[in-house]
């Protein structure tokens, strides 16, 4: 059979979606040769180059998913300053440490550096000064997730070598065109989902800014497409869901359960 690479894409809470995608490889018995992950796309892949099954990785999510408290806990903890700091007038202690929500959510099994993985990665960053992406494979693996996932406004910036990361998504939002070379076939797994002509509200100040951050990573994401395609595109249905869904989890993975066929239907045939 031929090879394939998997690259997965940046959409917050969707890109639980990853899972059912990771649990049809499982059960096909089929293996990346290589994996690139943009945010969310890239805790995901970290997950699974790391040996985790789907099974455990949905096991993991819905573990935290289902203990609201338990979490909310973990979210105080991961506060950048005090609550005592709004007092002074100083409102951005109050952002989250992308490095700490590594430390309180991040699986076990994800391990310190690259070096440890069993399949090759790519980490998708964004340099803010630089207005490029930060592609890692090698390195200190959690500290490169933590700046892959650095959300701006929710979380602070991430600095590794002189360079200030922010989301990958900012600047590639699903890297398949990373891959090209590495492997026959390039399946990706796109995630942010079709636009929502639905609503008409007038969204808070948080959804307003990750509905923008999600408007941009569409825009890169069409221009990339008129240029190069990867030879599989998924679309689980999610796209309801919004960027921090995360209690949403069980109704997220159920959503994107019919994935799992069309993966199996779609990627055999490019294989033989």
């Amino acid at each position: 059979m031929k090879s394939f690479a998997l690259a997965l894409g940046a959409g917050g809470a969707r890109g639980l979606a990853h899972i059912a995608v990771f649990e049809a490889l499982d059960e096909l018995g089929l293996v990346p040769t290589a994996i690139a992950g943009s945010s969310i796309g890239a805790v995901a892949g970290a997950a699974y180059a790391a040996g985790m099954t789907g099974r455990a990785l949905r096991h993991h999510v819905l573990g935290l998913a289902h203990n609201p408290t338990e979490v909310w806990r973990r979210l105080v903890a991961a506060r950048t300053g005090r609550f005592g700091d709004l007092f002074s007038g100083n409102i951005s202690a109050m952002r989250l440490d992308p490095e700490k929500l590594c430390e309180l959510f991040l699986p076990d099994a994800i391990p310190d550096d690259f070096a440890a993985l069993r399949l090759p990665l790519t980490v998708i960053s964004s340099d803010l000064y630089r207005r490029c992406e930060a592609a890692y494979t090698e390195g200190p693996l959690r500290k490169v997730l933590a700046s892959s996932i650095a959300l701006p406004t929710i979380m602070c910036p991430v600095v590794i070598e002189e360079r200030v990361l922010i989301d990958g998504g900012a600047t590639n939002p699903l890297p398949f065109d990373l891959l090209r070379g590495r492997a026959d076939v390039i399946l990706a797994v796109e995630i942010s989902g079709p636009p929502d002509h639905t609503r008409t509200g007038v969204p808070n100040a948080i959804e307003a800014m990750t509905s923008t951050v999600l408007v941009m990573m569409q825009a890169i994401l069409t221009e990339k497409l008129k240029h190069e395609t990867p030879d599989l595109l998924l679309h689980p249905h999610v796209g309801t869901f919004r960027t921090l869904d995360f209690f949403q989890a069980s109704a997220i993975l159920r959503a994107a359960e019919p994935i799992k066929s069309e993966l199996k239907h779609k990627l055999l045939p490019l294989l033989k």
